[in-house]
């Protein structure tokens, strides 16, 4: 193992380690235990399922992005498997995915432009969750409302303004040259390669059907994310503004996740929630309680639905995760690196 991977999961440990120290500190963890213990087993079996149900839509969105390249039994096994992979160190899950996909058929770059379109889809709902979250707190103040606001507006208009280019690519085109002539020091940056394979990836998008279908089914997972917590506030008893506690939380803990440096988000996880349970009037034992249970219940779905997936396609733990892995993802790199070079 390299020195700089080496850092990079002792970092990962230190984050995880004084976050949890920090959230803990506040409260006894003897509290924390026993909220945990009487929590309703069948709000959080509930609870289970709509997560299961989150991945199912996630694998049946991701289909849609291939144009059907696959059938949604595999899209399903290898958003599983994705999301495995994405509690160890370097977020392997979505190396992984694109290498299992390439063992169906789809070309690298393909499956990779697909999951770069399904980040920006998400990245949109999520701005959009936390502009409506933020205007529905009554104690939110006027100017962080505005800004909210315009921020989920310019995200909608941006997302909008790509789907455009998506079907005029020459006009996006001739804009990226009209800057790298503006500002040569841009040129030395993969831009045009890049904006590529983002309007590639867009181009499924283009027809009106595909781009409701995923609409829709973009929907449904997040429903399902939404009704994962609300059911564990039920099966903890916490009485707070639904509207607000359960929107906010999911999107302040997918911030949490992307954070890259962290086991798991094991502790920037819990944070999130904690972050949200302040705002909404909730105990600091309710809040981490709930934190908790709902970082666990994600994981044992990801382990479990991730496990069956490797075993339905057929691939071991090595092969999706290990430095053959990889491998395959620094040379689709390479390639396109050269491929920039050459335009």
């Amino acid at each position: 193992m390299s020195a700089r991977r080496l850092l990079f999961i002792v970092a990962s440990i230190a984050v995880s380690a004084v976050s949890l120290a920090l959230i803990l500190r506040a409260v006894p963890v003897s509290d924390v235990i026993e909220s945990l213990r009487s929590a309703d087993r069948v709000y959080l079996l509930l609870s289970l399922l709509a997560v299961a149900m989150s991945l199912l839509t996630r694998g049946v969105r991701w289909r849609i992005l291939l144009n059907r390249r696959i059938s949604i039994v595999e899209s399903f096994h290898m958003i599983n498997v994705m999301f495995l992979g994405n509690q160890l160190p370097f977020r392997l899950g979505e190396v992984a995915r694109g290498v299992l996909a390439t063992r169906r058929g789809v070309p690298l770059v393909t499956s990779g432009t697909s999951i770069v379109v399904e980040r920006l889809i998400d990245v949109l709902v999520l701005v959009l969750v936390i502009t409506v979250t933020v205007s529905l707190m009554p104690e939110a103040p006027a100017e962080l409302t505005d800004k909210t606001s315009l921020f989920g507006l310019l995200a909608l208009i941006g997302f909008l303004t790509l789907l455009v280019f998506a079907h005029a690519p020459a006009s996006a085109h001739r804009l990226l040259n009209n800057l790298l002539k503006a500002v040569p020091p841009l040129r030395r940056l993969p831009l045009k390669t890049m904006l590529s394979h983002l309007l590639d990836g867009l181009q499924s998008l283009t027809d009106i059907r595909t781009l409701l279908l995923t609409a829709v089914w973009t929907a449904l997972a997040w429903l399902a994310a939404l009704s994962a917590l609300y059911f564990l506030h039920l099966a903890l008893g916490i009485e707070v503004d639904f509207a607000i506690s359960v929107p906010l939380g999911i999107a302040l803990t997918t911030l949490s996740i992307a954070m890259p440096v962290s086991i798991a988000a094991l502790g920037p996880f819990e944070v999130a929630i904690l972050v949200t349970g302040q705002l909404v009037g909730m105990s600091d034992v309710e809040a981490i309680s709930l934190g908790f249970l709902l970082h666990g219940i994600n994981v044992f779905s990801y382990a479990v639905w991730g496990t069956i997936g490797l075993l339905a396609l057929g691939a071991s733990p090595a092969m999706a995760f290990g430095a053959n892995a990889r491998q395959s993802t620094e040379d689709a790199q390479s390639r396109a690196r050269n491929s920039c070079a050459n335009d």
